[in-house]
C-alpha cells in the first residue's frame, strides 16, 4: 500500500500487499464514490468482478472451515471483502493525509483489482518525509488490525467473531507484506529513503530499491510455484495464484521505477543550448539547393525562414528536406518545406531539464526554434536529438 508519485507506485490492496506509487495520468479511472478530506476516491469498473471472485474463493476455502451454512458463509465473506477494501481505503488515505501535511498535492485514490493506490502529484522533498508518507499506510493497517482483534475479543464466538478475526489477520498481513524492502511496496520506499539519506542521490536510491523489488518478485514467484506444486489444497492454490499475480506486478513496477530513475538522472544533462543545432536564416524564396549549400558552408544543420528584416517566421522540416531528391532542390523554394512558427515552437535557449521536456510536450513538433533572451536566433532543437538523449532508457 502506498501513495503514487512520479517515480513508482504501490497498490495497496485486497491481497496480502501491493505495489507503490506511480502517477497514472489519463481518463477518468472509474466511478467516483466519495471525497473524504476532499480527496476523490474512484472505484475501478473491474472492482465488482474481482470482489465477486474473492467472495466465492474465500467462501469456498476459508469460510468452509468455520461456517456450515452456505448462505451465511457467502454473506460473511461478502462482508469481509467489503471491510477489506474499506481497510485499503483507510490505508491509502493515511498516505494522503501525511502527504498533505507536507504540502504535497493529492490527486486521487483508486480502488481496483489488486487493491488500491493514492496518486500524489509531487515527489517528497526529503528522504525523511518520503519515509513518513510511506510508513503511514502500513501503520494504518496495523491500527485496523489491532482494533479488529480487540473487538473480536468482545465477541468471543459466532459470525461477528469470525468476521472481525478475518479483518485482523488480513490487515496484519497487508501491513507486514507492504513493509518488505522492495519497490514498489511501502517498505521499498522506506528502504529507498534510507539509501537516499545515506548517499544523497535520490535516483541511485530508487535503482537500488527497485532491484530489491525485482529480487522480492522472484522470491514471491518461487514461493507461489512451490505452493502450486504442493499437495492439492484449494486455499493454497488460491494464494499461490494471487502471489504470482502480485510478483508479476512488482517486477513490472520495479522495472518501470528503474527506467524513471535513469531518466531523472539524465534530465539535468538535457539542455537546449547543449542539444541545439546551429541554424542559418534564409528568405522563403531561396531555392532549396542554395539554402542547403549555405548551411553546409556555415557548418549548420538547420534552416530557418526569415523575413526582409531578419525576423524568423518559419522553421524548415529536416525530414521534408531529406525526402526531396537532389535534382528537384534547385526548383523548390525553401519556404515550401517550412512550418510557420507558432508560439509553442519558439523556445528559450535557456530551457533545460524538466522545463524543456514540458515545453516540448505542450506543442509536439519535429523542430523548435531556440532564441536568446535578446530575441536572436540561437539554433534549432530537433526532437530526434532530444529522444537520443534518452536512448537506451
Amino acid at each position: 500500500m502506498t501513495a503514487n508519485q512520479p517515480d513508482g507506485g504501490s497498490p495497496d490492496g485486497a491481497a496480502p500487499g501491493q505495489p507503490d506509487r506511480q502517477a497514472r495520468p489519463g481518463p477518468r479511472p472509474g466511478l467516483l464514490i466519495a471525497k473524504p478530506f476532499g480527496i476523490p476516491v474512484y472505484l475501478s469498473p473491474y472492482w465488482v468482478l474481482i470482489a465477486l471472485l474473492l467472495v466465492i474463493s474465500y467462501a469456498n476455502t476459508i469460510g468452509q472451515q468455520n461456517i456450515a451454512n452456505p448462505a451465511a458463509r457467502y454473506a460473511v465473506e461478502a462482508g469481509f471483502v467489503l471491510l477489506l477494501y474499506a481497510s485499503v481505503l483507510v490505508h491509502e488515505l493515511a498516505h494522503c493525509v501525511v502527504a498533505r501535511r507536507f504540502g504535497l498535492t493529492v490527486r486521487k485514490v483508486l480502488l481496483y483489482a489488486l487493491g488500491g493506490y493514492s496518486e500524489i502529484e509531487q515527489e517528497a522533498p526529503s528522504p525523511g518525509k518520503d519515509a513518513m508518507i510511506s510508513a503511514a499506510g502500513p501503520f494504518a493497517s496495523f491500527l485496523i488490525a489491532g482494533l479488529a482483534y480487540w473487538l473480536s475479543r468482545l465477541a468471543p464466538g459466532g459470525i461477528p467473531h469470525i468476521l472481525l478475526f478475518q479483518v485482523f489477520w488480513s490487515n496484519r498481513l497487508i501491513g507486514i507484506f507492504n513493509l518488505l524492502p522492495g519497490l514498489p511496496l511501502d517498505g521499498g520506499r522506506i528502504f529507498r529513503a534510507g539509501v537516499w539519506k545515506i548517499t544523497g542521490k535520490q535516483a541511485q536510491a530508487t535503482v537500488v530499491a527497485a532491484w530489491a523489488g525485482r529480487v522480492l518478485a522472484i522470491v514471491l514467484a518461487g514461493l507461489a510455484l512451490a505452493g502450486l506444486g504442493a499437495p492439492r489444497s484449494n486455499f493454497l492454490s488460491l494464494f499461490s495464484i494471487w502471489f504470482l499475480v502480485i510478483a508479476a506486478f512488482i517486477w513490472l513496477q520495479s522495472t518501470q521505477a528503474i527506467k524513471v530513475a535513469k531518466v531523472s538522472e539524465r534530465l539535468p544533462l538535457v539542455s537546449g543550448r547543449k542539444l541545439a543545432r546551429r541554424a542559418i536564416g534564409v528568405p522563403a524564396s531561396t531555392p532549396l539547393a542554395e539554402a542547403v549549400r549555405r548551411a553546409q558552408a556555415a557548418g549548420a544543420r538547420a534552416l530557418v525562414i526569415v523575413d526582409h528584416e531578419g525576423t524568423p517566421t518559419a522553421i524548415v522540416s529536416e525530414s521534408a528536406v531529406l525526402a526531396t531528391p537532389d535534382e528537384r532542390r534547385p526548383w523548390i523554394e525553401t519556404g515550401a518545406l517550412a512550418r510557420t512558427l507558432e508560439p509553442g515552437l519558439v523556445l528559450s535557449a535557456d530551457l533545460s531539464g524538466m522545463d524543456l521536456i514540458r515545453a516540448v510536450q505542450q506543442a509536439p513538433a519535429s523542430e523548435y526554434l531556440l532564441i536568446e533572451p535578446t530575441g536572436q536566433i540561437f539554433g534549432v532543437l530537433a526532437t530526434d536529438d532530444l529522444n537520443l538523449a534518452f536512448a537506451g532508457v
